[in-house]
């Protein structure tokens, strides 16, 4: 009983951070327009808020599940709590916008604790027969977050401004710390005693940092275009300079001789590169060619992660009764089924076969997520599961920028600078075809290097 009611406080305590964390940075979108009117603030400065997060997060991934292998998963996961927390309450407080900027970088650092650890801790706490559901029900908690994010957000933004969507961090979190406090005593080591590598750390961090800053802001001048070209340089000195080390930041014996693991991240990358830019897409989609109001668009596109929410739990359930690859591949199927569906839009494309579109991919990534961690998650030996988890969540943000490179890349081309209007929406439907055939193209390469994993056992 004593092991029955440790896995449920673990697992409560993982939903609540995996819940806050996606729902924090949905909601904060939402509030920008609030943000930039009180503060004054530009354009470029409204997007730091964002990118100040989403760069943190990137560089502190990787180490943070490395960090947690050495000195502690609960350790790392309880100061990453406790950051995070931290810098939402002083948010709050935030009397100018650069002070939002600065704290959303660590709010950045403590998310990075948090999710670098969360799926170590799981698969650490659950036997095998069980993890495959647990790992759904976390997920979904993850879907939960992005669900709620845009509606409790606007609500809370509307009536008492955008500070309560700080406040509302302060209770969460301190809920989820207590409880790891009180209930998890136990401390989860891979690798204790190993030094920590700070030499490749800093070429990492420096890296993604690159990545980010240039991909974020392609658009914006040849700096930015350097900028993302030097991150892609570093990433393959980094890798090389790994491959070196004796204690490295990422053991390259995962990526050269673990097929399994290098696949299956893979899989990921493209994943989120394929699908990451759809909710974009369609929201405008909604609002400039089909004439809907933003809260009318956020009530359709809120069926994809509601689907995501449900069927996740199922979904990671079934990986626990048949080969969790292959239901991760029919996923990723779906997922790529779901991209090439919505790259047929037409103006007078009804409703109905929007939902439709939303509910496959839905599907698809509730098929796909818990199984492909899993799948990630048990290639590996116990002594490297923090990085695992870090590594796994750093193709996942990875994905992410490749995707909203993509997008600029095709909007500077096919739109030349022009808004997007219901004037320009012609060209808009035209860029959206482009970008969505190609991302339907990412979705089936994952889908390859999904198939490909089947050839070779787990460890």
């Amino acid at each position: 009983m004593a092991e029955k009611n440790l896995r449920f406080a673990t697992l409560s305590v993982v939903c609540v951070a995996h819940f806050l964390m996606p729902f924090m940075m949905s909601a904060v979108g939402v509030a920008l327009p609030v943000i930039g009117r009180e503060f004054h603030a530009s354009a470029v400065q409204l997007g730091l808020i964002e990118t100040s997060y989403v760069a943190s997060a990137s560089i502190f991934l990787l180490a943070m599940g490395r960090l947690g292998d050495i000195v502690g998963r609960r350790k790392i996961f309880q100061i990453g709590l406790g950051l995070f927390t931290l810098a939402g309450g002083l948010i709050s407080q935030a009397w100018a916008v650069d002070v939002v900027i600065g704290l959303r970088f660590f709010q950045g650092m403590g998310g990075a604790m948090v999710m670098a650890t969360t799926m170590a801790i799981v698969v650490a706490v659950f036997p095998e027969k069980d993890r495959g559901k647990a790992l759904g029900i976390a997920v979904a908690s993850v879907y939960a977050g992005i669900s709620c994010g845009p509606f409790i957000g606007g609500t809370l933004v509307s009536i008492l401004g955008w500070r309560s969507i700080f406040y509302l961090c302060i209770p969460l979190g301190l809920t989820a710390l207590l409880t790891t406090t009180l209930l998890l005593r136990d401390e989860w080591v891979g690798a204790a005693g190993e030094p920590f590598d700070w030499q490749g750390w800093l070429i990492y961090a420096v890296s993604i940092a690159s990545l980010v800053v240039g991909a974020t802001h392609l658009a914006e001048g040849v700096l930015f275009r350097v900028l993302l070209a030097g991150g892609v340089c570093g990433v393959v000195l980094f890798l090389w300079f790994e491959s070196r080390r004796r204690f490295p930041l990422l053991n390259m014996d995962l990526l050269l001789h673990n097929r399994v693991f290098a696949l299956s991240n893979l899989a990921a990358m493209f994943n989120y590169a394929g699908t990451f830019s759809m909710t974009f897409f369609l929201s405008l989609f909604l609002q400039v060619v089909l004439g809907f109001a933003p809260h009318e668009a956020g009530g359709v596109l809120i069926i994809q992660p509601l689907v995501q929410t449900l069927f996740s739990p199922v979904c990671g359930r079934l990986s626990d009764r048949y080969p969790a690859d292959w239901v991760a591949t029919a996923g990723m199927a779906l997922c790529a089924l779901g991209i090439g569906m919505a790259a047929t839009l037409t103006a007078v494309s009804p409703l109905s076969f929007i939902v439709v579109i939303l509910v496959v991919l839905g599907l698809g990534f509730a098929l796909f997520s818990s199984p492909n961690t899993r799948v990630i998650m048990t290639s590996v030996a116990e002594r490297d599961l923090g990085v695992a988890s870090g590594f796994s969540a750093s193709m996942r943000t990875l994905g992410m920028m490749g995707s909203m490179t993509i997008v600029t890349v095709i909007f500077s081309w096919q739109m030349a600078g022009q808004p997007i209007t219901p004037q320009t929406q012609d060209l808009f439907i035209q860029s959206m075809h482009i970008a969505l055939l190609i991302f339907s193209g990412l979705c089936a390469i994952a889908v390859f290097s999904s198939f490909g994993r089947h050839q070779s056992p787990s460890k």
